[in-house]
């Protein structure tokens, strides 16, 4: 899926990761599977950079027994950090959110140009 850089597309690409999903029957929680899927859309948007017009590459890929959800942007690979925010920062917990739910993120250079950051959930189908 592609998406354009405004904030209108995270909920556009929960409402496509659901519906594109269900039908394949996980056994991972596609609620929390969805919410990492919104917060690594929501950085992309807000953290992609380019003088060219741009666009947010969604991509989801069933890996033996693994999902995994892969989001391009157009960003710088180094600027990908996980933070610890203060109890009263309005921002900063996307990243904290994958690293709880998830079994394993990365991010790093992307394919198309730019930034990739992943999330991994094993056993989201049985065997």
């Amino acid at each position: 899926m592609t998406l354009h850089p405004e904030p209108e597309s995270v909920p556009r690409a929960r409402r496509w990761f659901r519906k594109f999903l269900a039908p394949y029957n996980p056994d991972c929680s596609i609620d929390d599977c969805t919410l990492m899927l919104s917060e690594l859309v929501t950085n992309a948007v807000r953290y992609g950079k380019s003088e060219d017009p741009w666009l947010v590459r969604v991509e989801w890929y069933r890996e033996d027994t693994s999902l995994r959800v892969d989001v391009h942007n157009p960003g710088f690979p180094a600027d990908v950090r996980l933070r610890h925010p203060e109890a009263h920062d309005a921002h900063g917990r996307g990243l904290l959110l994958v690293d709880s739910i998830a079994d394993s993120w990365h991010s790093g250079p992307s394919r198309f140009g730019g930034t990739v950051v992943s999330f991994l959930v094993a056993d989201a189908w049985a065997e």
